[in-house]
């Protein structure tokens, strides 16, 4: 069994892992179909595995031992997360804000990204105490290693930056924007 056969397992055998999980990050095994047919652009295959609340979609990557993690919108955005699944998970996991992160990048700024990162951390700890426990589970209960911020961001920059050229999402003729979204802090007036 490989390791992503290995964790995708014990999620689906412990519910309360899943619900753990779903909570914390919104990755959810049972919404697996992207509702459209999708594929990438070098032809390489894809197995939807979860997807969470606003309808998007983690996919594995190809076919090997270690498969990479593309998530996708069902905004239209799409791009790499992670480099296997355990990264992907680590990422979202360790950094339940990944995807504001991308959305508030300036284009995919690293810079920016931090600093969206650390304003929502703040407004994590204040508003959801508890997620740092849930974390500690899921990571003790997948085998997830912990990193700091700063490395899970670098990860993430390093994957959606990777997308090109092989791992671009389409649908029909219409390719997926990239997950950097162009947008700065500033662009949110609730966090000013």
């Amino acid at each position: 069994m490989t390791r992503h056969e290995e964790v995708l397992d014990s999620i689906r055998r412990d519910s309360d892992l899943a619900e753990v999980l779903w909570r914390l990050c919104e990755f959810d095994l049972s919404r697996s179909d992207p509702g459209e047919p999708v594929r990438l652009s070098s032809g390489v295959a894809l197995e939807g595995i979860a997807g969470d609340y606003t309808g998007g979609t983690f996919f594995l990557c190809g076919n090997g031992k270690v498969r990479p993690v593309l998530y996708a919108s069902s905004e239209g955005q799409a791009g790499l997360i992670g480099n296997s699944l355990t990264e992907a998970l680590e990422i979202v996991v360790g950094l339940p804000s990944w995807w504001d992160c991308l959305k508030f990048s300036g284009a995919g700024d690293l810079a920016v990204m931090r600093a969206t990162a650390d304003h929502l951390r703040d407004d994590e700890l204040r508003d959801e105490p508890g997620k740092d426990a849930d974390r500690a589970t899921v990571a003790q209960a997948l085998g997830l290693g912990s990193a700091p911020v700063s490395t899970l961001l670098g990860r993430l920059h390093a994957a959606v930056s990777a997308t090109v050229p092989d791992f671009v999402l389409t649908s029909g003729a219409t390719e997926y924007e990239s997950l950097f979204g162009p947008w700065l802090r500033s662009r949110n007036p609730s966090w000013q």
